[in-house]
């Protein structure tokens, strides 16, 4: 499993809870974990890319000289 994937998985484990509970201040503290989890799979992702990108115009200027 991928870090990006365990996140995800995060944030769909806190959705899952809140739709659980009864409790108002409960449910809006799993939706705060779910939003969190979320955006650090969003940036995960991003790092991501970037870091493809960066490898890729690496392989680029060593194969140039």
């Amino acid at each position: 499993m991928t870090e990006i994937e365990l996140f995800r998985a995060r944030a769909d484990e806190a959705g899952a809870a809140a739709a659980g509970c009864d409790l108002d201040n409960v449910r809006e503290r799993h939706l705060r974990s779910q939003a969190a989890w979320e955006a650090m799979a969003v940036r995960a992702e991003r790092v991501a890319t970037q870091r493809a990108l960066n490898e890729a115009e690496k392989e680029a200027r060593a194969v140039s000289f």
